[in-house]
């Protein structure tokens, strides 16, 4: 199995999750004819990706901690693939509960994203692409950004 190809395959399918609940956004925006009719999970959403992009640009730019094992001298650290795939996956996974009321459903989903993410921090260190610690630390980011959007998202909604 090349590892390297799977993950870019989860990797392009976080972006497209992303991609939807950017049209749902616009739709609501359309549909209810204002801005701050737009549910709150979804406006904050772009707050944990720009805080995502802001670390990429640091680490691969500016603040190179670690290289790739397969001798590329690419940075590595902190593994982008697991950073965005679990920040997406983790905001969906706090989101979604809003828009599919079937708990079910929801549970099928989040089991589904936690395989993917699984597969896509596996093969990172078995693709050569990344140390067990650059893996890892993209996860701890997307741990960080994704607890900042829940918080974000809490702070600002109505019970309902």
């Amino acid at each position: 199995m090349n590892w390297d190809k799977a993950t870019d395959i989860i990797l392009y399918a976080s972006f497209a999750i992303v991609g939807m609940f950017a049209l749902l956004a616009i739709c609501q925006w359309i549909r209810r004819k204002s801005l701050k009719k737009v549910d709150k999970s979804l406006l904050f959403m772009p707050i944990p990706l720009a805080l995502m992009a802001i670390v990429y640009i640091v680490f691969d730019k500016f603040l190179i901690l670690n290289t790739r094992p397969n001798g590329s001298g690419e940075p590595s650290f902190p593994s982008t693939h697991t950073m965005v795939v679990a920040t997406i996956f983790l905001i969906t996974s706090i989101a979604l509960p809003r828009f599919i009321k079937s708990k079910f459903a929801c549970a099928v989903i989040d089991i589904v994203m936690l395989a993917l993410f699984v597969i896509t921090a596996v093969g990172r260190v078995l693709s050569d692409m990344h140390w067990l610690s650059d893996v890892i630390a993209g996860a701890v980011f997307a741990l960080i950004f994704a607890i900042i959007y829940f918080v974000i998202v809490k702070l600002t909604t109505k019970k309902e």
